[in-house]
């Protein structure tokens, strides 16, 4: 990678580029959610479209679609145009009204998310990004989640609590190392790969934590510490990096993934390994590895291969082992985050298509096969969406092989029916997804229409579902907005229909 100039930003600067990444989620949400198009004659111009809130029957007018921007609300009149600050109270009135509920966290976390924006700017330009590739597009994620009201909300805490372990300012950091007691051990699978990270003492079996985590469960683990269940060896001689799930890092030395408990609300939950998914993790993992691993394709399945804890602190220590790359990327091949292509980093193969309808072709092939054939001849319902899918591309930029990766977010038939599997896998591949990839290719290549395409891949599997997915007028879309506005619980998702593409071709 070319050396690159970092250049201090200025304050404006930063104000007014943070106010952009945390307004274009925010309008996402309150326009899918709240909102209808408003179509009176003279009330949109060519670039600008209309919507009424439901709450107030007040007229908002944006600019753009698939990143909405320059919100303006009609006054007396006349359009006004209205600063993130602003959007946060109408976003809060219009919700007050339309759900006849309260919420006091969920305007606090938009803030938060703003401010944590400005933050990732003004610290990158202080750090070059990676030079790997694979590495700049798990730590590309400014903007974030684009349907989520505050997609980069860090729990509220100072920034020098966060900022060192954010992926979004390309950190890097050694991982703190504890021993554990080995009476008071707690595991499950192969986590042999934890020991070759340092030396335990006699007696104790090692725990890498997370140093975020370590400083928020302290109070927690004093008791441990003062007794000698648990101990503090110091850190690895070895620097891991955040990929775009903040508390999964990766250990190039070792090529190895750890997934880590982290008590911070990160979009819709509050991201801790919770003990019912680490007790059904093998069972989910072996599943997805199977139904991949069946496939002709070169398509792959990252597997978490098992956990070590604390039998104390089971959630609060403990710490999952995924596989790494180097075995299951294609030779040649450089892997990708299908979030990174979305959200555009330097060295992303959207900025070099030079045939995107190609490009696009391949992308489909190697994406939908396999989540198709896992739902189909296995029963197991992939979480295909673009933070759980990477796509290695060739040396030309094609992308030749998924992979596939959170065991966490497996569903399995019939533990889940197979409606709400479907529902959520077309969610997942196509909403969250196939749309996302779409939207970003026309931004590059706008002559492309792209729904042929994905129209023709889905046409070539067998499924009953796939005939009523092509003719039907619409898509469940997630509702993240209104799902943290009445407090339910970030897996009870709720969708509402959304247009869909792929109908009428």
């Amino acid at each position: 990678m070319d050396h690159v100039q970092l250049t201090p930003p200025t304050a404006a600067g930063v104000a007014d580029r943070a106010d952009a990444h945390a307004v274009a989620p925010l309008l996402n949400c309150l326009l899918r959610e709240v909102a209808e198009p408003y179509a009176a004659a003279g009330a949109a111009d060519a670039e600008r479209r209309v919507y009424r809130l439901g709450g107030t029957g007040r007229l908002l007018r944006v600019r753009g679609e698939r990143r909405p921007a320059e919100p303006e609300l009609r006054v007396d009149g006349a359009w006004q145009r209205v600063g993130h600050p602003e959007l946060v109270k109408l976003v809060a009135d219009e919700l007050r009204r339309h759900t006849g509920l309260s919420n006091h966290e969920l305007p606090a976390e938009m803030l938060d998310s703003r401010d944590a924006v400005a933050a990732l700017l003004t610290a990158r330009t202080r750090t070059p990004p990676p030079e790997d590739p694979y590495l700049r597009s798990e730590q590309s994620l400014l903007t974030g989640h684009p349907y989520h009201p505050a997609p980069k909300a860090r729990g509220g805490g100072p920034v020098a609590a966060w900022l060192p372990y954010a992926p979004e300012a390309y950190a890097r950091f050694p991982l703190t190392l504890l021993a554990v007691r080995e009476d008071e051990v707690a595991e499950e699978g192969d986590t042999t790969a934890l020991d070759a990270l340092g030396e335990a003492p006699p007696g104790y079996r090692l725990l890498p934590a997370h140093p975020w985590q370590l400083e928020l469960a302290g109070r927690e683990l004093a008791d441990a510490f003062a007794d000698g269940r648990l101990l503090r060896l110091g850190t690895t001689g070895f620097d891991v990096r955040p990929t775009a799930a903040i508390r999964t890092l990766y250990a190039a030395e070792h090529d190895l993934f750890l997934k880590f408990s982290l008590d911070v609300r990160i979009t819709n939950d509050i991201r801790r390994l919770w003990r019912h998914d680490l007790l059904r993790l093998r069972r989910t993992d072996t599943a997805a590895a199977a139904a991949l691993a069946a496939q002709d394709g070169p398509a792959a399945w990252l597997a978490d291969r098992g956990y070590r804890t604390a039998a104390f602190a089971f959630e609060e220590l403990a710490v999952l082992v995924r596989d790494g790359l180097r075995g299951h990327v294609l030779p040649g091949a450089t892997p990708l985050l299908a979030a990174g292509l979305v959200e555009g980093f330097e060295g992303s193969p959207l900025d070099g298509a030079a045939d995107p309808a190609l490009w696009w072709e391949a992308y489909l092939a190697q994406v939908v096969p396999p989540a198709l054939a896992a739902f189909a001849d296995h029963g197991v319902v992939l979480e295909a969406h673009l933070q759980n899918t990477l796509v290695a591309v060739d040396r030309a930029g094609l992308p030749v092989q998924a992979l596939f990766r959170d065991a966490e977010g497996v569903k399995l038939l019939p533990e889940v029916s197979r409606e709400a599997g479907w529902e959520r896998l077309v969610y997942c591949l196509v909403v969250n997804h196939l749309v996302e990839i779409a939207g970003a290719l026309v931004e590059h290549h706008p002559a492309l229409d792209p729904w042929p395409a994905v129209r023709r891949e889905l046409a070539r599997h067998d499924l009953p579902e796939i005939w009523a997915l092509l003719s039907s007028p619409t898509l469940p879309g997630k509702t993240n907005l209104l799902l943290r506005w009445t407090g339910a619980d970030g897996a009870a998702a709720r969708y509402l229909p959304l247009p869909n593409p792929l109908a009428g071709g």
